[in-house]
């Protein structure tokens, strides 16, 4: 079986991780970025549309390879072994594409902080956590903020 980390930078992602190397066995681990190609953006904030049109989306996607990366050496340093970093497109929703990727490789657990980069969308948990919470039909472990 396989841990699988939603990671996308945040200090409560950070957290996330150094929970998951202090608390769970050791297995096999995958740290997930999910990035949003430029046509999920334009469908999502069709308003922003000229601005976004100028982002390279290639570029997107070499900074979700180095985020995932950057958390898959923290998830190292934590105490996981067998550490892979993963960064995926979003074609639907993002909660959608975490729960995706944990279905396809079976994991064993779904680990994520509360909140991510997206900002407040809820009084107790974020958007992409609650959805995950609610939509995994496995496991799933939500780590609140560190304390400061």
């Amino acid at each position: 079986m396989t841990i699988l980390i939603a990671y996308d930078g945040s200090a409560d992602a950070k957290a996330a991780i150094e929970f998951a190397g202090k608390h769970l066995a050791h297995e096999a681990t995958v740290v997930l970025t999910v990035w949003e190609p430029l046509l999920v953006q334009l469908r999502r904030h069709p308003i922003a549309g000229p601005a976004l049109i100028t982002d390279q989306g290639e570029e997107w996607k070499e900074l979700a390879e180095q985020q995932a990366q950057e958390g898959a050496e923290l998830a190292v340093k934590a105490g996981l072994t067998d550490v892979t970093a993963r960064a995926v497109a979003d074609r639907e929703s993002i909660w959608r594409t975490i729960v995706d990727a944990a279905e396809e490789i079976d994991a064993s657990v779904i680990v994520t902080g509360s909140r991510g980069l997206a900002g407040v969308r809820s009084v107790l948990l974020g958007s992409v956590s609650n959805h995950v919470l609610h939509h995994a039909h496995r496991p799933t472990l939500i780590v609140p903020p560190a304390k400061s």
